[in-house]
């Protein structure tokens, strides 16, 4: 990947972001799953905006997956406009935010510790309003994050869900497979996205799938995608892409999917079966090596555990969102519309 702006060179720093905060956050990470055994946890909810809501969604995956863990995201205006905040009891709050600032966000927490349940933040700001309100704070250990759309504050928070849920289930294999994802992202990040958005040239939507751990990252490389370029870029599981929306796919609307080896894979392909179909190009970020086929493009991942896949298969994705905001003369690192911290309620 080349054009030496901000975004990319977070992106190349992403590795090392993530190493950092798996090995300076251990007592973070034992801390909250500490707290959340003591008070008996049987469920979580998560308050959190932007990337940081799809590391939510990821979130609902491994903590279901390997905590046994219902996860529900939350609803601020509850808390701040209606005064109808949930009752809570042997619930495990989250607050995920890269700075830590949104009212709503730290309104949630504030709320659930009252009612004295554990809270944790995942921020970038230990000193941010999110940590002040939260028993224990994670720290992303991201550094300044000077590029506007958010790269390394949301992998560091993947890591950060995914060390938590290896804490909260003590899983040693689960800690073994995560120490080793640095270096596999490290090996994927010199690759960029191997020139695949001459693909998404010349269009003006394309939808994107995922399912399983990778139906976060379909969130957020669908908003990368609209934040960098302007494209309307909409993020579906497969299932629900085969409920309606795949009528959206055609010559000029081509998918985007994540097909990651695993469970999920099966009903990914089938989706992207369905877009050439109806004769839309696809592109496949994949770790699964399939026959790239007329209209289809094949990124090629690091094949880590499935469920630390997202870790992975987003950094093409960031890198392709860079390279077609490039393409269509848009600013990559100070794109409309977004700010670096939003404030809101």
């Amino acid at each position: 990947m080349s054009g030496g702006t901000l975004l990319e060179a977070e992106i190349a720093a992403q590795p090392a972001v993530v190493e950092a905060l798996l090995r300076e956050q251990r007592p973070a990470f034992r801390e909250a799953a500490q707290r959340a055994r003591g008070a008996g946890v049987q469920w979580a909810l998560i308050a959190a905006r932007g990337s940081s809501d799809n590391v939510a969604r990821y979130a609902q995956h491994v903590l279901g997956r390997f905590c046994g863990l219902p996860v529900g995201l939350a609803t601020p205006s509850l808390c701040t406009l209606y005064g109808a905040p949930p009752r809570l009891e042997r619930t495990l709050v989250l607050g995920i935010s890269q700075s830590g600032q949104s009212p709503d966000v730290c309104a949630v927490l504030e709320d659930a510790r009252e009612q004295g349940q554990p809270t944790v933040a995942i921020t970038n700001d230990p000193a941010s309003p999110l940590a002040a309100a939260a028993q224990t704070t994670i720290h992303v250990c991201a550094g300044a994050e000077r590029s506007v759309a958010a790269t390394k504050t949301y992998t560091a928070s993947l890591a950060a869900v995914a060390a938590l849920a290896a804490e909260l289930c003590d899983g040693e294999e689960l800690r073994r497979g995560l120490a080793a994802v640095p270096a596999a992202m490290a090996e994927q990040a010199g690759a960029g996205c191997g020139g695949a958005a001459e693909l998404l040239e010349g269009i003006d939507r394309c939808a994107v799938t995922g399912r399983g751990p990778n139906y976060a990252t379909a969130f957020e490389a669908a908003l990368k995608i609209k934040e960098l370029t302007a494209l309307a870029a909409e993020p579906y599981s497969p299932a629900d892409l085969m409920h309606g929306p795949v009528a959206v796919l055609g010559r000029s609307s081509p998918l985007v999917a994540f097909a990651l080896a695993g469970p999920a894979l099966a009903s990914v392909l089938d989706a992207v079966g369905q877009a050439r179909a109806r004769d839309a190009r696809c592109l496949l970020v994949s770790d699964a090596a399939p026959e790239p086929g007329e209209g289809v493009r094949v990124v090629p991942v690091v094949r880590v555990p499935e469920w630390l896949s997202p870790l992975v298969a987003i950094l093409p994705a960031q890198a392709l969102a860079a390279e077609l905001a490039r393409a269509r003369g848009l600013e990559v690192d100070t794109p409309f519309g977004l700010q670096k911290v939003t404030r809101t309620v």
